[in-house]
This record gives C-alpha cells, sequence and structure tokens, in this order.
C-alpha cells in the first residue's frame, strides 16, 4: 500500500532550532619562552579560584582568552599574556590553530565550537604571577615551567601540541627567538 506525501520535510519549531544552534567562540592565547638557567621555560597559570568545581582544580594552561570586538587575535594574545601572568612579550610566530567542542556547564549549558589562536612569544619584562587583583578570578597563579615538562604537565591536548610545536620551533630556529 503506498502512502502520499505532500514532499515537505517536518521541521521543528524555530525556537528548538536556535537552543540547538551551536555558538562560535574565537580565542588567542600564547607560549611564552623565557630563557634561563641554560634551558627554556614556559609562562603557564592555574586557571581559577578557590571555590571551583572539582574538575577545574589542579588545571595547568597556557595564557589564553576572548578576542574582543575590534582586537586582532594577535593582539588579544599579547593582552592575555599580560593580564594572566603579569609578562610582556614579543610576538615570535603563530603556533597553531587549536578547535574543539564543550558544554558551557557554568551558564547556559550551551554546545560550544571554539577556535584558540596559540602564538610563540619571547619574553621581554615583568615578573611571573604579577597578577592585578581584578584579574584573579580568572587566575589562581603563573609560574614558570621547563618547556620540555610542558607537554607532561599542561593539562589540555590541544595545548600540549602547542608546546610540542615550540620544542619543534627552537629546533628548527636556533637562532631564534
Amino acid at each position: 500500500m503506498a502512502i502520499a506525501t505532500t514532499g515537505k520535510k517536518r521541521t521543528t519549531s524555530s525556537k528548538n532550532q536556535a537552543s540547538k544552534k551551536m555558538v562560535r567562540e574565537f580565542s588567542a592565547g600564547a607560549l611564552v619562552l623565557r630563557h634561563m638557567q641554560n634551558r627554556w621555560w614556559a609562562a603557564v597559570i592555574e586557571p581559577g579560584r578557590d571555590g571551583e568545581p572539582d574538575d577545574r582544580k589542579n588545571l595547568v594552561a597556557l595564557p589564553k582568552g576572548n578576542i574582543d570586538a575590534g582586537e586582532t587575535a594577535l593582539e588579544a594574545a599579547v593582552r592575555e599574556v599580560s593580564e594572566e601572568t603579569g609578562l610582556t612579550a614579543r610576538p615570535v610566530t603563530k603556533l597553531a590553530d587549536i578547535k574543539y567542542v564543550y558544554n558551557r556547564k557554568w551558564s547556559d549549558n550551551a554546545k560550544i565550537f571554539k577556535v584558540v589562536s596559540f602564538y610563540l612569544m619571547k619574553y621581554q619584562t615583568g615578573q611571573i604571577d604579577d597578577v592585578k587583583p581584578n584579574m584573579r578570578h580568572e587566575v589562581r597563579r603563573a609560574y614558570w615551567l621547563p618547556l620540555e615538562d610542558a607537554t607532561k604537565h599542561l593539562s589540555y591536548s590541544g595545548e600540549k601540541d602547542v608546546a610540542r610545536k615550540a620544542l619543534e620551533y627552537l629546533k628548527t630556529h636556533p637562532e631564534e627567538p
């Protein structure tokens, strides 16, 4: 027995479609290098603050954050390094665009497609962890970590890849950064 159809696709209400759309976020960050004690060190942060959910405790990450309106990814990365570590750094090269999806658990539970542009930077001035009080809600502490240990200690796989790319860059550009 054949069933006649009108050829129209079933649709859901526009309200349901809007709630299922994936939000896009664009951020930028950096792996900041400093040569001390005959080795390379990377500036890393412990994001968050006391009272964070258990899955956010003991994280080790690279400084990064959202790109503000009118700002380029590189400008955002330089700003985020300053805000989250207390350092001034000189950009050397772009290392990677890391892409991933996450659920924004702390507010609307939206599904987010995020792209983070990471740059390699060279330390210029500043004291690590000289972070302004208004940024302490984002950064528990900032410190220097030996670059060769970064792939073991960074919490996110994409950032571990960024550390590997920084090591490779230093091998192929020994006269820099």
